[in-house]
């Protein structure tokens, strides 16, 4: 992989580790649902102007966006919304561990030894960051972030052969048209209150959505289908791994969280099957 994309994959988990932490305060203002789809409009309405209407994959493009998009953040978000942000970071890396399973059910891959291994060692984390003090009592939360990461994987599964034919930009263009009217109608729906909380919402609450559907969409995902559409998977999962540093040291800084020892341990754990996952595919791919 030449240096510029190293350098393109890898701004990727910071863009999104910033951005998933900033959005705890947007929430104030911005129920989740509403949030995310003020962000997805935006993002859309910036890009769809200028690249031509991907006709061939419009349908297919709608379905991920249900997946990949409406479904997967009213879930993370709900549950940032419940849960501390460094704790949902470290949850959210849950998403490799589930795309093996899935891949294995709905793919036939059968994983490797140390890809199980991996994700046993992932779930064991998983249980001692849940037993963190800071997590008393929220374990809705909890469950709605997983459930989130669930979906995230299943959604890269679904994006993978369509950001192999369409570019990146262009393909996050088109979710954002697609996500963003679905999610503020899902927040009228279920949240209530839409026009009056864009009416009621403060100047900061609009500078978040700004990073959100610029930096965090536009070009976060943008970058992100391009690398996917380029690399095998496996080649650059590895990247997110620094989802969780800068996630959870943007919680410490910007938002004056203070994590129990229990979440650094158990962040660590998960980190360390992830990875052991990660890197085994890297070798198998590298000696095929």
């Amino acid at each position: 992989m030449p240096f510029k994309d190293y350098f393109l994959a890898i701004s990727v988990p910071l863009l999104w580790g910033i951005g998933m932490v900033i959005t705890k305060p947007g929430m104030e203002y911005f129920p989740p649902m509403l949030i995310n789809g003020l962000r997805w409009g935006l993002t859309g309405i910036i890009l769809v102007w200028w690249f031509p209407i991907p006709k061939d994959y419009l349908f297919k493009i709608f379905l991920v966006s249900i997946i990949a998009c409406t479904i997967q953040y009213s879930l993370t978000f709900s549950g940032l919304n419940i849960i501390d942000a460094s704790s949902a970071v470290l949850f959210v890396q849950c998403e490799v561990p589930f795309g093996v399973l899935i891949a294995y059910l709905f793919l036939k891959e059968k994983p490797h030894l140390k890809n199980i291994i991996g994700i046993a060692i992932a779930f064991i984390g998983l249980l001692i960051l849940s037993g963190s003090p800071n997590l008393e009592g929220k374990y809705i939360g909890v469950i709605l972030v997983l459930s989130g990461a669930f979906t995230w994987a299943l959604g890269q599964i679904l994006i993978k052969p369509i950001s192999e034919k369409i570019n990146g930009i262009v393909l996050t263009a088109w979710i954002g048209v697609f996500a963003g009217p679905q999610l503020i109608i899902s927040s009228h729906l279920i949240e209530g209150n839409v026009f009056n909380n864009i009416v009621n919402a403060d100047y900061r609450a609009w500078l978040i959505v700004i990073y959100l559907g610029l930096l965090m969409n536009s070009l976060g995902y943008s970058i992100w289908y391009y690398v996917l559409g380029k690399y095998a998977v496996q080649k650059i999962l590895p990247v997110m791994l620094l989802l969780p540093v800068t996630g959870v040291l943007t919680a410490i800084i910007f938002l004056g969280e203070r994590p129990d020892i229990k979440v650094f341990i158990g962040g660590f754990i998960i980190i360390l099957g992830v990875a052991l996952i990660l890197f085994e595919k890297i070798k198998l791919n590298q000696k095929i």
